[in-house]
């Protein structure tokens, strides 16, 4: 009887411990499983420079943003930035400041925990300049938020095509004389041939009305008045 009454409840202790074992188990494969699956972390570090006329908020001010935003960096008192925390892959580091203008580096980190720099080129994607890691970032300017107006210039009024128009001929007048003055008399005396009208040559209008209003009689006529003052 007594054996009978304690079998039972060995087997429900035999079974109890049986399913803790099976979920340590499981719980341990999962933990040695989630190790293999996680990559390494990796660090992005750099250093921005200052510019030439740097405020005191210069510094509070700055940010780096990685992956528009995904990762956020500040700025140690020296200027040098660290982003913790990044899986190997590629990744787009911007420094963000309100009155400065900097260029955007894509950072590509390889599983071996190698890191390539390169200039953000969108337009030409296949073009890779490399640059050197850590990073240097340098300000390209002041951000324009409103646009210069144009002051008035001499040369506007110059290079205007009305302006051009009236003062070329008017150069030309004045200086064309000078230049045949200063030339030798060869080329005066050419000159004023080119300009003489050469009175051989028929004219235009006389062509015309010998055309339309019957030069052949008027040519007959003349020899009939020739023949006649021969005789």
């Amino acid at each position: 009887m007594w054996l009978h009454s304690l079998k039972p409840a060995y087997l429900r202790r035999a079974c109890a411990l049986f399913f803790h074992l099976a979920f340590l188990t499981s719980i341990v494969g999962v933990a040695a499983s989630d190790e293999d699956v996680v990559p390494e972390k990796h660090v992005i570090e750099g250093k921005v420079v200052p510019p030439e006329i740097a405020t005191s908020e210069w510094l509070t001010s700055t940010r780096i943003l990685v992956n528009g935003g995904e990762q956020l960096g500040f700025l140690r008192s020296d200027g040098s930035f660290s982003v913790h925390n990044l899986a190997p892959g590629s990744y787009v580091v911007e420094v963000a400041n309100p009155d400065h203008v900097y260029e955007p580096v894509r950072v590509d980190i390889n599983s071996k925990g190698k890191f390539r720099a390169r200039r953000v080129n969108y337009i030409q994607s296949n073009l890779i300049q490399t640059l050197a890691y850590p990073l240097k970032l340098k300000s390209r300017g002041p951000f324009q938020y409103f646009q210069v107006r144009e002051t008035w210039r001499i040369t506007d009024f110059l290079l205007n095509p009305m302006v051009l128009m009236m003062v070329v001929p008017l150069l030309l007048i004045m200086v064309l004389p000078k230049l045949m003055n200063a030339a030798d008399p060869e080329t005066q005396r050419e000159m004023h041939q080119m300009q003489m009208p050469k009175y051989d040559m028929p004219e235009l209008s006389e062509m015309m009305t010998t055309l339309f209003t019957g030069g052949n009689k008027r040519q007959q006529q003349a020899k009939t008045t020739r023949v006649a003052k021969k005789r």
